[in-house]
This record gives structure tokens, C-alpha cells and sequence, in this order.
């Protein structure tokens, strides 16, 4: 007969990672560019795709 483990407890103290392509700001800086030539004009901000703006590590 196979004995059962119960599962580790999960501490509720520990900080979730932070996400690797934001560095858990939420927000990734995009280079804009105008113009046929595409010249750069500065950068703007948004909502980072890997965490949704949670600024978490994906768990996948």
C-alpha cells in the first residue's frame, strides 16, 4: 500500500518573483518612430504583456 504525502503549506510571507521583462514595474518603455525615414521622436510607456501591469512572474 502506497502512504500518502500531504503537500508543503504554502507561506504566505513570501514575495511573488518579480517579472523578468518588466523588473515588476508593470511597465515596458517603447521606442516611437515617425515619418517615412522612422526617425526616433522618444519613447512611451505601457502595459506589460508578460504580467498583465502585476509586475509578478508569470507562472507558466
Amino acid at each position: 500500500m502506497a502512504t500518502r504525502k500531504t503537500p508543503a503549506p504554502v507561506i504566505a510571507d513570501q514575495e511573488p518573483a518579480k517579472c523578468p521583462i518588466c523588473q515588476g514595474s508593470g511597465e515596458v518603455s517603447r521606442t516611437v518612430r515617425v515619418g517615412r525615414k522612422r526617425r526616433t521622436v522618444g519613447q512611451q510607456t505601457g502595459l506589460c504583456l508578460a504580467c498583465l501591469g502585476s509586475g509578478e512572474a508569470p507562472i507558466d
